[in-house]
């Protein structure tokens, strides 16, 4: 890897049964990343907001799949929601050794940057 590659993403479609898991193992039981009618009634559409662990979840994936995840920090712009398709981007910022310094972003298809920040990865 060298400055300037982007570590091509795969787009994810975002269902709501996997939000039903993770607010189970995380004891969280806001209704909007769970019941549709809830989510409509505060005015945000009627589909469920996905739990932002998930979103950075699909960022994690695409770095594993180029090296270990040594470090990350992210920054949370919007939702994404049940029935969204999302892509998950990094391109690399500085290369030293077997460390891999990356910006990296959540993108809703169609849509807004969802999820943006800057991880480190021990390449394979």
């Amino acid at each position: 890897m060298k400055v300037g590659d982007v570590l091509p993403g795969r787009t994810v479609e975002v269902r709501p049964e996997p939000m039903k898991v993770t607010a189970a193992l995380l004891r969280d039981p806001n209704m909007i990343h769970l019941d549709p009618a809830v989510t409509d009634e505060l005015g945000l559409g009627p589909r469920v907001v996905n739990q932002g662990p998930l979103n950075l979840g699909y960022v994690h994936t695409l770095l594993e799949e180029f090296g270990r995840v040594v470090s990350s920090r992210f920054r949370f712009h919007g939702n994404v929601l049940a029935g969204d398709r999302v892509v998950p981007g990094a391109r690399v910022t500085a290369v030293d050794g077997d460390l891999v310094d990356c910006e990296v972003w959540l993108d809703v298809v169609g849509g807004a940057r969802a999820v943006s920040g800057t991880a480190r990865i021990r390449a394979r």
